[in-house]
């Protein structure tokens, strides 16, 4: 719900509002075998027609996140069914291109899956930013706004969101902060940086989507407080090309 101190700028926010699934993840006290649940970290549920993405010297990524979506509150963006699985380097995590999202297919859910990850190196969470599996469960909201997120832009009073909530009363000051706060762990919304939107100045990225931003928590971390994201074309997503979506991930 808009606060009420914001009802002049009701329109213009109501014109950005964005669904957004916030994921809370509980820690685990083991990696469990593979499954269809959705996940951060652990093993795929990966048919064995699909190959175990791998880097490009043929190493196997890392499963950064496995989500359900028949575990999703319904959208009209997502998919109803499948899995979506989020993968990234395991031993050079700062390198995004080698990273890599898969959709498995409702009907490739009742192949034969795999079973054996001996193939996976001795080492391979050695460099995970997530301490242990996690189990995931989901939310979905509204999002009206991000300071990060280069897609907001709403004019108040011709001050940025920023500068505006700079001049609030400092009870207004926190609510306001709150209100456009786009930390956490989500699927879609308002995506937060540490250091800047690199939308900004990648050409024609300017309109991609947040699939997926996972966020600095108890038992994850990337580099020193760092958020991850995977951002996806319009175009792309609309036509279930979840191949096309790319990663990127900064720090303090």
């Amino acid at each position: 719900m808009i606060p009420e101190f914001l009802a002049p700028f009701v329109e213009q926010l109501q014109h950005y509002a964005l669904q957004s699934i916030k994921i809370k993840a509980t820690p685990l006290s083991e990696d469990q075998p593979a499954s269809a649940a959705s996940k951060f970290r652990g093993l795929p549920f990966l048919p064995l027609s699909v190959p175990y993405p791998r880097d490009g010297k043929g190493a196997p990524l890392l499963l950064l996140a496995q989500i359900n979506l028949a575990e999703l509150p319904p959208t009209d963006w997502l998919p109803a069914a499948g899995l979506l699985q989020f993968y990234a380097s395991a031993s050079a995590l700062y390198n995004t291109e080698e990273a890599a999202v898969r959709y498995i297919r409702p009907e490739q859910l009742t192949e034969e899956m795999q079973q054996d990850f001996s193939f996976l190196p001795a080492d391979h969470y050695d460099d995970s930013p997530m301490q242990c599996e996690h189990r995931l469960h989901f939310e979905l909201t509204t999002e009206y706004g991000g300071f990060q997120d280069s897609r907001f832009d709403v004019d108040f009073q011709g001050l940025a969101a920023r500068a505006y909530g700079k001049k609030l009363p400092m009870e207004r000051k926190r609510e306001f902060a709150k209100f456009f706060n786009s930390e956490g762990h989500k699927l879609g919304g308002y995506a937060m940086f540490t250091q800047g939107d690199p939308r900004e100045y990648t050409p024609g990225t300017a309109h991609d989507v947040q699939l997926l931003q996972i966020d600095t928590d108890e038992q994850i971390m990337f580099g020193d407080s760092g958020v991850a994201h995977f951002f996806i074309a319009p175009q792309a997503l609309q036509n279930g090309e979840f191949n096309k979506a790319y990663f990127y991930w900064d720090c303090c």
